[in-house]
């Protein structure tokens, strides 16, 4: 037999070996991770459904300060094509001639590759988780405030806030989502907010408050929170009660005229306008808090120190001209 039979022969030999294993996948390629060498098509399809989609299967975590959200991998409309994925990997395995295949395989060799299956799922629905975590891990900045008392005014500190950062979260649940090899646990990044008022300037942002105490007829006057002076005063009568909460001076007037209130116990002054005199029970100075209701002078100094008036903060000529110079609009004024 002649060289070129023998040739001939062992060409055809080969090319037959290679043939029947066309479905076959070299030594050394993983799809996703998992290893299907050696394995024909119908194997690799096998153990990819219970490795792989097992694996792709897990919830993803979002975790942030002992916090934790999960996107189930149903809700995410995770899904994986396998059978494209085996015959990316069988195509990689043929690449080359029959005869360098061959070789490989008599002498052991592998294909170092790893296929990245076609991993589908739900942008919508990662869009929606993305909003969930923001909305439910985002905490605004508190700012530093006030906590009035009618003796006291406690300064509560602010605190920092977090904003998620949303597009890098996106892109981790995505990774997470398509590689089975990655965790599945993502922690969550958020940049800190601070607040925009800080206690050390909180005597800026109050610099002059009143605080009323209808229980004991004292108004204190405090400047940059520390106590400047206390003031006798009549509250309102029982039906007729200054109400209580926390306001700002809003009008001020010298010599007010008295814009007299569509009230029953006004009688037949209901609705007129008294002007500065004796029939003006409103004295000197005024300044208005809220819905008619304000602070002024009287003449009656024997109701000082009793709930006498009809709603309003009544107060000694020569002291509420002294708070009037004191206070200017806008002052904080806290009715206990």
């Amino acid at each position: 037999m002649g060289i070129a039979a023998v040739v001939l022969i062992a060409a055809v030999s080969a090319w037959a070996y290679d043939h029947g294993k066309r479905d076959m996948i070299a030594e050394g390629v993983r799809v996703g991770g998992v290893d299907v060498g050696g394995m024909n098509a119908d194997q690799a399809r096998t153990k990819l459904r219970e490795q792989l989609l097992t694996r792709l299967q897990r919830p993803i975590v979002a975790a942030y300060e002992g916090r934790r959200v999960e996107l189930s991998a149903r809700r995410a409309g995770v899904a994986v094509n396998v059978e494209q994925a085996v015959d990316d990997a069988v195509a990689r395995s043929r690449e080359g001639s029959f005869v360098s295949r061959v070789a490989r395989d008599v002498t052991g060799g592998s294909v170092s590759a790893d296929i990245q299956p076609r991993v589908v799922y739900s942008r919508l629905a990662v869009a929606h988780f993305v909003a969930q975590v923001g909305d439910g891990f985002d905490r605004p900045a508190r700012d530093a405030s006030i906590d009035f008392s009618p003796t006291s005014l406690e300064p509560v500190t602010g605190q920092d806030g977090a904003t998620v950062e949303r597009r890098p979260l996106r892109r981790a649940i995505v990774h997470a989502l398509m590689d089975a090899g990655a965790s599945n646990t993502i922690a969550v990044r958020a940049r800190i907010t601070r607040p925009k008022v800080t206690t050390a300037q909180l005597a800026a942002k109050y610099p002059v408050v009143i605080t009323v105490d209808r229980s004991s007829f004292r108004l204190r006057l405090w400047k940059h929170l520390k106590l400047d002076k206390t003031y006798t005063i009549a509250v309102g009568m029982a039906g007729l009660e200054t109400p209580s909460g926390v306001y700002t001076i809003n009008d001020k007037q010298v010599d007010p005229y008295w814009h007299v209130p569509n009230s029953a116990w006004a009688g037949d002054l209901a609705g007129q306008v008294i002007p500065p005199g004796p029939s003006n029970p409103i004295k000197a100075r005024w300044m208005g808090i809220y819905a008619g209701a304000g602070i002024h002078g009287t003449t009656d100094v024997s109701s000082l120190g009793s709930a006498a008036s009809h709603g309003c903060i009544r107060m000694a000529i020569p002291d509420v001209i002294d708070l009037y110079d004191r206070t200017p609009i806008g002052t904080t004024v806290y009715i206990a």
